[in-house]
C-alpha cells in the first residue's frame, strides 16, 4: 500500500467542523503506518482543502510524503472567492506533483477527475453521507475496485 486519495463534500456539517481536521490527521498517521507515502486530493473547497491541509502539516515532519493533486481542469478555481482562491494557490504551491484531467470544465469533468483518484489510490479515506454526491460516486467506484475506504463522516 503506498497511495492514498481523498474525497468528501464541499460543504462540511457544522456539527464536523471542529472535529474533522483531528479526524483527517489521525487518518493520515494511520495509513502512513500502513506504507503510505502519496497522498492525492481532488482540489475543491471543503473536504480536500482541508485534507490537503493535513497533508502539507504532515510533511513538515515526515520528508518522505507527496502531496499530489488530480485536478479536474486548468479553470477548476476561477469563479471561487479570494480567500477560497488564495487558499487554493497555496495548496497547489506546496504540491509535489499537479495532474489535470481535463484542459477546461465540462459536464462529466469531475467524474474523471473522481475516477482518476481512485485508480491512483491503495485506499481512500472520504467524508461522505449522500450516494447521490460526487464523493460517494467516488466512495462506490473504490469499493467496486476492491479500495479500502476509511469514512470518516460521523466519527469522533
Amino acid at each position: 500500500m503506498t497511495t492514498c486519495s481523498f474525497t468528501g463534500h464541499r460543504n462540511i456539517e457544522r456539527a464536523h467542523i471542529d472535529t474533522l481536521p483531528g479526524l483527517i490527521r489521525r487518518g493520515i498517521e494511520y495509513v502512513y503506518k500502513l506504507g503510505v507515502r502519496r497522498f492525492c486530493v481532488g482540489g475543491a473547497i471543503g473536504f480536500d482543502t482541508m485534507a490537503a491541509q493535513e497533508v502539507i502539516s504532515f510533511k513538515m515532519t515526515h520528508h518522505d510524503v507527496e502531496l499530489v493533486l488530480v485536478l479536474p481542469c486548468f479553470d477548476q478555481a476561477d469563479n471561487w472567492n479570494i480567500i477560497e482562491r488564495e487558499m487554493y494557490d497555496f495548496i497547489l504551491s506546496r504540491a509535489d506533483l499537479v495532474e489535470y484531467t481535463s484542459e477546461h470544465y465540462y459536464k462529466g469533468c469531475m467524474r474523471i477527475r473522481n475516477k482518476r483518484l481512485v485508480e491512483l489510490s491503495d485506499v481512500v479515506i472520504a467524508y461522505s453521507n449522500r450516494s447521490s454526491s460526487g464523493a460517494g460516486q467516488t466512495v462506490r467506484m473504490a469499493e467496486a475496485a476492491g479500495k479500502t475506504v476509511y469514512n470518516l463522516y460521523g466519527k469522533k
